[in-house]
């Protein structure tokens, strides 16, 4: 071993006091950035091109809000160019968007509360907004023609993004929009989420929801709807999970197994899911590969039985999970109501009057259950301790995706 001199012990003690104190620095500029943030919810407004900034927690009030679209004219120049374009525009209109534009699916802001990234469904694209000028930083134009849900890495420097007709998902930069990885999914990506780890990703797809062969005979025709689970480095194909073989295996035949809106739990030993036409959710042991439970929710006697009157066959849409891991909350969207469920018992609560609720999230306090009423444009929170509603504050046109991200400590409207 070699004899260390003086000056390479001078060297060695430098270098231990440089490692020492760098990390306490920038544990101290985290901090202080952390500090110079306001927790907010997001709250995109799918027909109007919009999204309100509200409070995370308690009264929920409103904040500011941001367009979404401040390309508008150029893009609408782009598509009235293109034939092919057109026809989608159109046809995303006349569907999905019951006669509407959809002009937000979702968004997350950036890590640094500077901008917030959205998917764009009628322009088939994701955009860095940023949040103090209400410009556009950076556009990807998605596979296909259609953008739809995203999820966020744990870490906050990747988003996912389903390309919904080109069977894509895109898994972006968050800062720059750059393309890191994609993968295939089945027909009609839809829901995304991060394993809490970050290593991999989980798409559902949903298959054909706009067609009217909803009748349990002509399932079939719906597409290939699976999970599929993929490594969040690779991005190459990990395991794909078939619900129809599951639901065959105790009786449910005539389910449909497209897979909506999902929730861990806390451990990640159990996914929770709603399906197409279905007034209720499931619960799946990841570890065994089976359904374990079904949860039928009550049916509100004014809402019709026919399938072909669901809209996008979503019958209850929305599926959130309180910190703790001990309440579920549901969006019964064409039932008209939210519920909490005791995840132990699977006992619901009181049924919350909403108008058409589109979506359920968790307020940052974690104390509530925040729920999209896309028919009556406004959030509602409820309380997951006594299920009863605590308020509810007025936003945008037909109110979607809610999420939690981060803005300025002293953020305004953007003037534009």
């Amino acid at each position: 071993m070699p004899v260390l001199k003086p000056r390479h012990l001078c060297a060695m003690a430098a270098a231990v006091v440089l490692t020492a104190t760098v990390p306490a620095t920038a544990t101290a500029a985290s901090a202080a950035d952390t500090a110079a943030l306001r927790e907010v919810l997001f709250v995109g407004n799918n027909w109007d091109g919009t999204a309100d900034v509200i409070k995370s927690s308690g009264d929920l009030a409103k904040i500011g809000r941001i367009n979404v679209v401040p390309d508008k004219d150029a893009r609408m120049a782009e598509i009235n160019a293109d034939p092919i374009k057109w026809i989608y525009f159109m046809a995303i209109r006349n569907s999905v968007g019951e006669g509407h534009d959809q002009f937000v699916d979702d968004m997350y802001s950036t890590p640094d509360g500077r901008s917030v990234v959205v998917s764009r469904p009628s322009f088939a694209d994701v955009v860095s907004i940023d949040l103090a000028t209400g410009k556009i930083n950076w556009r990807f134009k998605v596979s296909g023609y259609r953008a739809d849900h995203m999820a966020v890495s744990p870490d906050g420097t990747r988003v996912a993004v389903s390309a919904s007709t080109a069977n894509t998902v895109h898994v972006l930069n968050i800062n720059t929009g750059d393309q890191l990885g994609s993968f295939a999914t089945g027909d009609k990506p839809h829901e995304n989420i991060f394993t809490r780890d970050g290593k991999y990703i989980w798409n559902m797809a949903i298959g054909d929801v706009n067609t009217d062969s909803d009748a349990p005979w002509l399932d079939w025709t719906k597409g290939d709807r699976h999970i599929t689970v993929v490594d969040a480095t690779t991005y190459k194909q990990v395991k794909t999970i078939d619900m129809r073989d599951k639901l065959d295996a105790i009786g449910l035949t005539d389910y449909s197994d497209a897979v909506r809106p999902a929730v861990f739990s806390p451990d990640e030993s159990k996914l929770y899911f709603q399906v197409s036409f279905f007034n209720g959710f499931f619960e799946y042991d990841v570890a065994t590969d089976k359904i374990t439970r079904t949860k039928t929710l009550p049916k509100n006697p004014a809402t019709s039985d026919d399938r072909t009157t669901m809209v996008n066959d979503s019958r209850h849409h929305g599926l959130s999970m309180s910190p703790d891991g001990s309440k579920l909350c549901v969006a019964g969207t064409m039932d008209d109501y939210a519920t909490v469920v005791n995840r132990t018992t699977l006992q619901e609560g009181p049924l919350v009057p909403a108008s058409k609720p589109y979506w359920a999230t968790v307020s940052g306090d974690g104390k509530s259950c925040v729920v999209s009423e896309s028919g009556a444009d406004q959030v509602t929170a409820i309380d997951f301790a006594t299920g009863q509603k605590t308020v509810s504050v007025p936003v945008g046109d037909h109110p979607q995706r809610v999420r939690l991200g981060h803005v300025a400590a002293n953020w305004t409207s953007p003037s534009s």
